[in-house]
C-alpha cells in the first residue's frame, strides 16, 4: 500500500472542496481557488472535513499514481490556506533586482537588463536589491518561475556569483594556480 497515498487529507475550516465528474477537483480558500483535472481511474472521496484517495487495483500505474494524486490535492489545499513562498539570492558585484510594477528587472552582468513579467497568480518582491520572494497559491507554478529567473544567470562554481535559491548550496571550487 502507498504510505502516502492512504493518508486521509485534513481541510482546514474556511475550505470548500468539490470533486466533480472525471476527478475534477475545485479547491476554494481565503487565498483563492485552484482547479485541476485528476486521474479519472482514482477513487477520490469527500467524508466530513477529510478527503482520502483511493485505487482500484495493484497496477505499477495505479501505484504510481496513487501518492501523486493525494500530494496534489494536499498542495492544493495548502495552497489556498497558507500559499507557497520561493527566496531567491542575487549574488554578484553589480548584480541587482527591482520592481518596475508587475516586472522584474534583473541586472546580472549581461550588456541590457533581463526583464520578467509576474505570470498570472504569482507575485514576486524585492527585499533590499539582492533578494527575490516569489509568492503563489499554486505550488507548480511557484517553482516554475523561480526556476526561470534562477536560469537567468545560474549560480557558479568559483566566486559564487549568479542567482541561486535561498537553501541551496553552492559546491565551491578551487580556481587555478600560477605557476612558479
Amino acid at each position: 500500500m502507498s504510505r502516502i497515498g492512504k493518508m486521509p487529507i485534513a481541510v482546514p475550516a474556511g475550505v470548500t472542496v468539490s470533486i466533480a465528474e472525471n476527478n475534477k477537483v475545485t479547491v476554494k480558500g481565503p487565498k483563492g481557488t485552484l482547479e485541476r483535472v485528476l486521474p479519472s481511474e482514482l477513487e477520490i472521496k469527500q467524508e466530513g472535513a477529510e478527503i482520502t484517495v483511493s485505487r482500484p487495483n495493484d497496477l505499477k500505474r495505479m501505484k504510481s499514481l496513487h501518492g501523486l494524486t493525494r500530494t496534489l490535492i494536499h498542495n492544493m489545499v495548502v495552497g489556498v490556506t497558507d500559499g507557497y513562498e520561493k527566496k531567491l539570492e542575487v549574488n554578484g558585484v553589480g548584480y541587482r533586482a527591482a520592481k518596475q510594477g508587475k516586472k522584474l528587472v534583473l541586472s546580472l552582468g549581461y550588456s541590457h537588463p533581463v526583464e520578467m513579467e509576474d505570470p498570472e497568480g504569482i507575485e514576486t518582491t524585492v527585499d533590499g536589491q539582492n533578494v527575490i520572494i516569489v509568492k503563489g497559491i499554486d505550488k507548480e507554478k511557484v517553482g516554475q518561475f523561480a526556476a526561470e529567473i534562477r536560469d537567468k544567470r545560474r549560480p557558479e562554481p568559483y566566486k559564487g556569483k549568479g542567482i541561486k535559491y535561498a537553501t541551496e548550496t553552492i559546491r565551491r571550487k578551487v580556481g587555478k594556480t600560477g605557476k612558479k
